[in-house]
């Protein structure tokens, strides 16, 4: 997988349908989602094929076909994800940005008590102040005066 996957939300589409199934052939994806997306088979192909650009999914023939599959869990991908967008915004403000995500989440208790188990966690190792990691000019944390 290239160092940032940047994945669109219709590659995102393609993605589920993988992790869904497993191995799967385009005209399986086709299948799947050209009604509901209103995608021609054309767009599958060539979301598959950005796909494979980006490095998160292989394929291998099988007869007269593609098989496509990939070697990344949906966490995989979504932590690299997240992790891709905190690294783009100030070191200070990512404890904000955690919680107004969760605010904005429909979460079970279940979540609620990961959620909790970690903060537990975090807690005993927490610093007093996040630094500031953004060069003068980038932020207003005020750690730059």
């Amino acid at each position: 997988m290239n160092k940032e996957c940047n994945i669109t939300s219709a590659e995102w589409q393609i993605m589920k349908v993988l992790w869904a199934n497993g191995e799967v052939t385009s005209k399986f994806v086709s299948d799947t989602l050209c009604e509901k997306m209103k995608w021609k088979q054309a767009t599958i192909k060539t979301l598959l094929n950005r796909l494979l650009e980006k490095g998160i999914l292989k394929k291998r023939e099988s007869g007269n076909k593609y098989i496509y599959y990939t070697e990344y869990s949906s966490e995989d991908i979504s932590k690299k994800e997240a992790m891709e967008i905190f690294n783009k915004i100030c070191k200070t403000k990512v404890g904000k940005l955690l919680g107004t995500v969760m605010e904005e989440c429909t979460l079970s208790f279940d979540d609620i008590d990961l959620i909790q188990e970690i903060i537990n966690k975090k807690r005993r190792i927490a610093v007093e102040e996040v630094k500031c990691e953004c060069l003068p000019g980038q932020c207003n944390c005020h750690q730059h005066a």
